[in-house]
Order: structure tokens, then C-alpha cells, then sequence
């Protein structure tokens, strides 16, 4: 037996699978594609989460477009984060051209074109179904954690929560969340004293003026009715196949806290509305995040810890997390630990502190009888990757390097008219873009305030004329006090009077 069909044997015994799977493309050996060698993912491993990791320019976004469109046609829904704007394209079939038949030649099985049912969303004013979510759903505990708040300021927001949930207060917006953050030290002092304890008015300044920060971020566009409901990210088009739902970022690339708060809020959302899935054949849903180092580079601790629980934890559920990023160092190691497909695209060597992190990357894979790793990373072309993922014992899989097949969808964007066209059949748009503003605790607030400034104005204005009153009184008082002293009636006398009318006669004689 050949050296080369010993590794086509060993890929596709470290690859079988029984159950339904995808398939990513063929691996390579000595630098050419083992025809057939196929590096095939099972379904029913793809909600233990996975990394697709690259220089720039090496191929990770159509890797993502790969896997996406797969488990579309799989009947899996999926939801991405189109941060650089390019993949709106899946909604339209790809084309074919001498590369790309190379490619799938060499691969081992024909190219086809394909278009996918596609959901253009947004978190901004771009055109799209509107995310939304309300301050109530997101809880005291994400959204401390958000702000980047102290246990005491944590305690605060808590407090103001129950206060809400005693009154039957909504909160929806940033605006109601400040308008009782200011209540709580100024009209509401004496209640919220006497009912919570006292609140540090520096303390809920500090809020405030991290609250504004994130509204800074464009918060006040994402916090607000209506909620968007993940149902309906788990839709299927009428021949089966999963809807990808394409969150447009383009334009908060440099907004990272609005973008890590829209990710938490759904994840939290998913994990607790989401029924146990249990060991299923597939996922319900598969959640890619592109970009990832936008959510780790300024997250707190805290704030870490949350998407390390909901990593592990949410995988019960059916879905899946992909993170894409140019580096797998972008990804804390409590994370990295819990991904179980990696997609490795090549890294390259400019510096010291880059040979580092290829070596440190190397010791995330599997060791390889084929494969020297460490130099392999540096070596990978355009649309190459080394791939490992688990097979469905939950064994990892042999490394490969793998040549990855051509997206059946376009690789470029849709024309503005295209994307009208797909703007207007979508089902989504008219149940969330539609802006409501129901009574909630900025208007009922307002209305208490009013109340009270109301009977604080009657109050005075009935002291006022109390005490008016007793004023007059006490003039009237004073009067009658007078006209009965000993003197007046002494000098008011008749015989005093015609003494002094003597005198006076007296006088002008």
C-alpha cells in the first residue's frame, strides 16, 4: 500500500461517521489534495461549538459561508454576524469558473450552485428587521455586567429592578432605566429609603454616567419594544431548508460594547427560553460571530465569566457557537477549551511575538503523524485550512490539512436592488420594524411626580391660607386686646374730655 492511500485510509477512518454530516472538502498530503480523503463534520457534533481562525485574507469568511450554507441545506437554521458586510451574498446562487472546477476536481466531487433563504437584520438605522430587546429582559445581573458595575452599583440596579416589579413598572428603554435611577435620590428619596434602605446619589451618578456611555454606543437604537423573539430565527423555508439570518454590523465596527451587549442578551434569551435538546441528530440553531475579538478585547471579568457559563451551558440547548477571529489567542483560554471544531487557517510569521503565538497555536491541535504543525501554519494557502473536529463518540478527529470546497452561494455581496427585492418578501419586517412605545415607568413616573408635585402644591396652598388665617385672627386679637386697655379708657373718659375741651377754650380766649 502507498504511503498516500495509507493517509487517504487514515482520514476517512478518523472522519466515518454514521449519522448525517457536512462536508468541508478533502485533506491533503505532501502538499496535494487526496482525492476523496473527505473531512466530514457530523451534525450531530455541531452544537459543541467551534473556532475559525485565519490571517487576514486567507479564506475564514468563506469557510463560514461554507459551513453556514451546509447547515442551511442540512435543514439547520443559522444566525451570523455580517461585520464586514460581505455575506449577504448566500441569498443568491454562486457561479462557476475554471478555479473553481480545479478546486472540486482535485476534491474528489462535482461544484454546484446554489442560493440559500436569507433574513437581512439589523441593530442600527440600516434597513433590516430591527433587534430589539427590553431593559427588563435583560435583568439586574447582565445588565451590571455590561456596565462593567461594582457589587455596591450592582446592588443598586438590583434594588431599582424590585422597586419596578413591586409597581408594576415596565422598564423598556435606557430612558425609563435613568428617569428611575434619578427618582430613587431625588422625589422618590423618602420611599425608596424607607422601603430599601438609602441610596448614594454618587453612586447612582456613576450609574448614570456609564448608562449614558453605552447609549453613546447606539444602545438607545437596540433597548426597546418590540422584542425580537428567537423563534423566529429557527425558521425553514417550504423545501426544508434553515433560514440564515445575516445581522448587518458594518456600521458598529467601532461600537464593540453595543455588539457584546445585542450577543449576550440573545445568547441569555436562547438559554432561557430554549427547551432542553438533549443527544439530537443535529442542532436547532447555529450562531456564528465573526469578528469575535470585538467581545473579548474590553470585556470585564464578570463579564467574561457570563459568556464562559453560557457557552458551556447552551449547548444543551441545540445550538451552536462559532467563533471567527484572526487569532486563537483573540479567544480566552476557558472558552477555547469548550470548542470542539477548529478551523485553522494560515498565521503568519513577521515577528517574534508571531512565531510565539503559531507555536502556542500548534499546541491547541491534535499531534499528527503527517504533519509537522507548526510549520504547516505558516504554509496553508488560500482556502486551505487544518481542521479537527469530534466525531460522534465526542473523540477528537485526526488533524487535516484540508482544501476546502467552493461556497454553492455567491462570494460577493448583493446588488442594492437585490437586496430591496429581498427586503420586501421577508415576513419579519413588518412584525419588528414597526417602533411602539407603551406606558412604562418613564410615563408612569412622570405621572407620579406630577401627582405629588399636585398635592404638594395643595398643601401648601392650604397652609398657606391657614396661616393666613391665623394672622387675621390674631390682628382682630390684638385690636380688642387694645380697645380694652386701662389708658384708652382712662383717656376716652367724658371727664378727661371736657378737661381738656376747658383748656383748650381757655386757650384761643
Amino acid at each position: 500500500m502507498s504511503t498516500k492511500q495509507a493517509f487517504t485510509d487514515y482520514i476517512n477512518k478518523g472522519y466515518a461517521t454514521k449519522g448525517d454530516y457536512i462536508n468541508l472538502g478533502a485533506a491533503m498530503y505532501n502538499e496535494e489534495t487526496a482525492a476523496q480523503a473527505y473531512v466530514k463534520i457530523p451534525l450531530k457534533t455541531m452544537n459543541r461549538h467551534g473556532l475559525i481562525a485565519g490571517a487576514t485574507g486567507t479564506g475564514k469568511t468563506k469557510t463560514l459561508q461554507i459551513i453556514a450554507e451546509n447547515l442551511s441545506a442540512k435543514g439547520v437554521p443559522v444566525l451570523l454576524m455580517d461585520v464586514k458586510g460581505d455575506l449577504s451574498g448566500i441569498a443568491e446562487p454562486g457561479s462557476n469558473n475554471a478555479k473553481i472546477e480545479e478546486r472540486h476536481q482535485a476534491i474528489g466531487f462535482p461544484y454546484e450552485a446554489k442560493k440559500f433563504p436569507a433574513e437581512i437584520l439589523s441593530l442600527s438605522n440600516q434597513e433590516g428587521v430591527r433587534l430589539r430587546a427590553t431593559v427588563s429582559e435583560f435583568g439586574p445581573v447582565l445588565l451590571s455586567r455590561i456596565l462593567g458595575l461594582n457589587d455596591v452599583q450592582s446592588g443598586i440596579v438590583a434594588v431599582i429592578f424590585k422597586y419596578c416589579d413591586d409597581h408594576k413598572m415596565p422598564l423598556l428603554d435606557l430612558q425609563d432605566f435613568k428617569k428611575i435611577l434619578q427618582y430613587t435620590t431625588e422625589e422618590g428619596k423618602d420611599t425608596f429609603s424607607k422601603e430599601y434602605g438609602r441610596i448614594s446619589t454618587a453612586s447612582t451618578g456613576v450609574i448614570f454616567r456609564k448608562v449614558i456611555a453605552l447609549e453613546q454606543q447606539g444602545a438607545n437604537l437596540f433597548f426597546g419594544e418590540k422584542s425580537f423573539d428567537p423563534q423566529d430565527l429557527l425558521r425553514k423555508d417550504e423545501n426544508g431548508m434553515g433560514f440564515i439570518n445575516i445581522v448587518r454590523l458594518t456600521d458598529i465596527q467601532d461600537r464593540p460594547k453595543l455588539f457584546s451587549t445585542f450577543m449576550l442578551s440573545l445568547l441569555a434569551e436562547i438559554y432561557a427560553t430554549f427547551p432542553e435538546q438533549g443527544d439530537s441528530g443535529k442542532p436547532e440553531l447555529a450562531i456564528f460571530i465573526d469578528e469575535a475579538h470585538l467581545i473579548f478585547k474590553q470585556a470585564s471579568t464578570a463579564l467574561l465569566d457570563q459568556i464562559e457559563s453560557i457557552v458551556k451551558l447552551i449547548r444543551s440547548k441545540g445550538v451552536g457557537l462559532y467563533f471567527v477571529t484572526q487569532n486563537p489567542t483573540d479567544v480566552p483560554e476557558a472558552v477555547l477549551s469548550q470548542l470542539g471544531l477548529k478551523v485553522q487557517h494560515a498565521l503568519r510569521a513577521f515577528t517574534a511575538k508571531d512565531r510565539r503565538a503559531i507555536k502556542l497555536t500548534a499546541e491547541n491541535y491534535p499531534l499528527s503523524p503527517y504533519y509537522k504543525t507548526d510549520e504547516v501554519l505558516t504554509k496553508l494557502g488560500i482556502g486551505e485550512a487544518l481542521v479537527s473536529a469530534l466525531n460522534e463518540k465526542g473523540i477528537p478527529t485526526p488533524l487535516a490539512r484540508t482544501m476546502l470546497r467552493a461556497p454553492m452561494s455567491r462570494m460577493d455581496i448583493l446588488t442594492d436592488s437585490e437586496l430591496s427585492g429581498l427586503l420586501k418578501t421577508s415576513k419579519l419586517i413588518p412584525k419588528y420594524n414597526e417602533h411602539t412605545n407603551r406606558n412604562s415607568a418613564y410615563e408612569m413616573l412622570n405621572e407620579k411626580i406630577k401627582e405629588a408635585n399636585k398635592a404638594e402644591t395643595k398643601e401648601k396652598a392650604k397652609k398657606e391660607k391657614e396661616a393666613a388665617s391665623k394672622t387675621v385672627r390674631k390682628k382682630s386679637s390684638s385690636s380688642k386686646k387694645s380697645s380694652s386697655s386701662p389708658w384708652i379708657k382712662a383717656l376716652s373718659s367724658p371727664t378727661v374730655i371736657r378737661s381738656v375741651l376747658g383748656i383748650l377754650s381757655k386757650m384761643i380766649k
